[in-house]
């Protein structure tokens, strides 16, 4: 079951609440925002496309898991994470202001600015996120089974999250691009989200970026750095954010009839915008239902301008 506390749940919304006039004057500087439900990849596309802009900016520094928030900074008011740690404010001509946000969709917070938006299919970023509210934050006990429908962590909040951002894509100048294909043509995916931005593409320090995001590197990184502002066991694998790093891992931990459940509340619950969201990672949710997730078949949808 759920057991965060209820004090810490409203103090995480009286935070909120009191910091957006100041997110929605920060939103204003923003060349983009990167957005992604919570286990879908970010923070492996934050420290790839960290690694690059930092060498573009000749920041002087190579990013690791503490100071990528200085290339590519939380949309939120922490002093090491957030937007004040931003490092390229004299170099906005080779390096854009990214803001990075897992928060759901809200016009007067997120304005008319463009946005990269992430997506994974659905069951692996379930299991990711099981493994994360159990073993990375312990804010939930339980067993798989329990988390998929659980209102605050589960599936739930994915088809919330993702039916919010369907409707605030509309109009907006916007980049959809999926974990899968950054896992398959990761350069492909890289040089969109640069010809998106305006950005500068040297291919030289883009397959630099590529490969000090290798996963192995990463886990490494994370072992013995862990992630800042996280407290948690980095021995153990499960716990970690560089925890597997493929697609179609979900059939290791989910039966084949809990994957179909969620294929079916996804259908049932996202909207036909929504739905569109997520055939970027192959997962068919219209006329045919692909369900064996060992065969991706990616796709990087065309940016859209308003």
């Amino acid at each position: 079951m759920n057991n965060m506390p209820l004090r810490k749940i409203v103090r995480s919304v009286r935070r909120r609440w009191r910091d957006e006039p100041q997110l929605s004057v920060a939103a204003k500087r923003a060349d983009a925002f990167l957005v992604s439900y919570p286990k879908s990849g970010r923070t492996w596309l934050r420290y790839l496309l960290s690694c690059y802009f930092a060498e573009l900016a000749e920041l002087g520094f190579q990013p690791d898991l503490e100071t990528m928030f200085r290339v590519l900074p939380n949309f939120d008011l922490d002093p090491v994470r957030g937007i004040g740690a931003f490092a390229g404010e004299s170099r906005r001509d080779r390096m854009p202001l990214v803001l990075v946000s897992h928060l759901e969709y809200k016009s007067g917070l997120f304005l008319d600015r463009p946005a990269i938006f992430l997506v994974r299919d659905p069951r692996d970023v379930i299991v990711s996120a099981y493994f994360h509210a159990t073993r990375h934050k312990k804010v939930f006990s339980g067993d798989i089974g329990a988390f998929l429908d659980d209102a605050t962590y589960g599936l739930p909040a994915l088809t919330r999250f993702l039916n919010g951002w369907a409707e605030g894509l509309d109009g907006r100048p916007h980049l959809l691009i999926s974990y899968e294909l950054m896992l398959s043509e990761p350069a492909t995916v890289v040089a969109a989200i640069l010809d998106f931005l305006g950005a500068e593409l040297r291919e030289d320090a883009m397959q630099r970026a590529i490969e000090a995001a290798q996963f192995d590197r990463m886990r490494a990184k994370e072992r013995d750095q862990g992630i800042p502002g996280h407290d948690y066991d980095r021995s153990d694998t499960l716990s970690l954010r560089m925890r597997s790093g493929k697609a179609g891992g979900f059939g290791e931990w989910l039966s084949a009839a809990e994957a179909a459940w969620i294929v079916a509340q996804c259908r049932q619950r996202l909207t036909p915008e929504a739905r569109a969201l997520l055939a970027a990672t192959g997962l068919d949710l219209g006329n045919g239902l692909r369900t064996n997730g060992n065969d991706p078949t990616p796709a990087l949808l065309s940016p859209t301008q308003a």
